[in-house]
């Protein structure tokens, strides 16, 4: 077991909520964008919200087993698997006088609720808080044994 690994893991933690943030912050921009993409048939779509899916590193039970009986000095660390879309409808509106109105006047807006994405934001932050924490007391621990050697 490294002394370094609670160091590692709250590293590795920290940044995926870093791109966390990243992507919500990515969401709240553009939650009025009516034309994002290109589909099949030629036309736009609007932007589609996008949502970080988390995994630990090594989530096998071996690599657990391992770490738990002491024969393994990794822990696994947080990672991103991937950044998906959300595949819920986008939201009609009904405005005739934007410019990506249909004949009836309904225009398709992004999938994106500014209220969830304040809620992500806020999670994000807060674990970001607290891996900052688990990092400082770290950090301190280290440097209380350094002094140990003095």
């Amino acid at each position: 077991m490294s002394i370094f690994n609670a160091i590692n893991a709250s590293a590795s933690a920290l940044t995926t909520q870093r791109l966390r943030m990243d992507v919500v912050s990515s969401n709240i921009a553009n939650a009025q964008t009516t034309r994002a993409t290109v589909n099949e048939n030629g036309e736009y779509e609007p932007y589609r919200r996008k949502v970080v899916v988390m995994e630990s590193g090594e989530n096998n039970f071996n690599s657990i087993l391992k770490y738990a009986t002491n024969k393994s000095s990794s822990i696994s660390n947080v990672t991103v698997s991937e950044i998906r879309a959300d595949d819920n409808p986008f939201k009609v509106v009904y405005n005739p006088t934007h410019p990506d109105a249909n004949e009836a006047g309904y225009v398709q807006m992004p999938n994106v609720d500014p209220l969830q994405e304040m809620v992500d934001l806020m999670s994000a932050t807060r674990s970001y808080e607290a891996n900052i924490t688990a990092l400082n007391a770290s950090k301190s621990m280290l440097m209380k044994a350094l002094e140990i050697g003095k």
